[in-house]
């Protein structure tokens, strides 16, 4: 059984996404352990209860530097014992150390096609932002392994979603979530639960 530790920093939608999925069967061989969140008001948290799931918030603002920080994170992950940790809209940077402890073990939900969109500063509404700007007709998620740059692991699953005349950032986003997003990243992690999944020469082999 995958243990997962979701870390997230809003509403959870993707987690809500990962706990249906499990519960319906379309997840097997996981289950979430623990749900962690940098912001004490994230709703991420009222679901994870709901769920009876362990929430907790772990807050920046609550050390004395952003070390001491990493290490708390890091620490209530191995608390957890998580064998995936799962970043679901989380808006924090994953260091290097954290990173090097999980190899190949923590994933990230994209909200564009990667490598388009990607990077630094590019979050949340500022993604859809950038695409209908710059008049794109498709776009998408990406589902991929986190390494010490930003967005630029391994590619585990992707999804493509048709840009529309009239489209604002808002309506892309939530199109997005509800085509792409809720649909890969259970995916991925029902792959990675099964062992159907390998990283070789940076890049992600899907077993049958």
């Amino acid at each position: 059984m995958l243990k997962l530790a979701v870390l997230v920093s809003g509403g959870g939608t993707n987690l809500q996404a990962i706990l249906d999925a499990i519960d319906s069967g379309a997840i097997t061989n996981a289950k979430v352990e623990v749900v962690i969140s940098n912001n004490p008001g994230a709703y991420a948290l009222t679901r994870a209860k709901n769920h009876g799931v362990k929430g907790v918030c772990i807050s920046p603002r609550q050390y004395r530097d952003r070390e001491a920080f990493h290490e708390a994170l890091l620490g209530e992950l191995r608390a957890s014992q998580a064998d995936l940790v799962v970043l679901a809209g989380f808006l924090v940077a994953i260091p290097p150390s954290i990173v090097e402890a999980y190899p190949n073990r923590i994933v990230n939900i994209h909200p564009s096609l990667i490598p388009s969109f990607c990077g630094v500063g590019y979050y949340g509404l500022k993604v859809h932002e950038g695409a209908l700007q710059r008049g794109v007709k498709v776009t998408g998620a990406t589902v991929h392994f986190v390494d010490t740059g930003t967005d630029t692991g391994p590619i585990i699953l992707q999804k493509a979603v048709e840009v529309k005349e009239g489209d604002t950032p808002e309506i892309l986003q939530r199109r997005v979530m509800e085509q792409a997003e809720w649909v890969i990243l259970p995916q991925a992690i029902d792959l990675i639960a099964n062992d159907k999944i390998t990283v070789k020469d940076g890049k992600v082999w899907i077993r049958a």
